[in-house]
């Protein structure tokens, strides 16, 4: 992996899943901040109001939080033309097929399923960022949308 440093912002209400992915994140060899939000709507003014300072280069985004779903947040980015190259991969425990393809055809750029085991979790954020990073953070084939460890 590159030297770069990234700045990821994780939108997801789970106290213990952000905690998880902090721990995750610290032990592998991505050189990243992080920060958190625990809804669509904090997740929205955390976007518009931090556009030309502290942007994130990655969000990774729950689908299942309350007063905004990631679904509608994901919809909401991609129609703001300020916000709509932001590279999301979607972070949530839900594989739904049908949910996955609507995702997919609305601009998200990965799709991770969220992991129960530590080691695993360590791997997929790994792969995720320097998969991304390879494809300039652009959306790769279908075929290839679901990262898995």
């Amino acid at each position: 992996m590159n030297t770069e440093r990234y700045n990821l912002l994780l939108a997801d209400d789970d106290e213990d899943d952000c905690l998880f992915f902090k721990e995750a994140l610290d032990e592998t060899s991505i050189n990243a901040t992080l920060s958190i939000v625990h809804d669509g709507v904090q997740l929205m003014n955390y976007l518009k109001s931090n556009i030309s300072n502290n942007f994130p280069d990655v969000l990774f985004l729950d689908l299942n939080m309350p007063k905004k779903n990631g679904l509608e947040c994901l919809a909401e980015i991609k129609a703001d033309q300020k916000l709509q190259k932001l590279p999301v991969i979607i972070f949530s425990t839900s594989l739904d097929s049908e949910i996955v393809n609507n995702l997919y055809r609305n601009g998200a750029s990965y799709y991770i399923r969220k992991p129960g085991d530590f080691s695993k979790l360590k791997k997929v954020l790994e792969m995720a960022l320097t998969t991304a990073s390879e494809n300039n953070f652009k959306q790769p084939e279908r075929a290839n949308f679901i990262l898995q460890p």
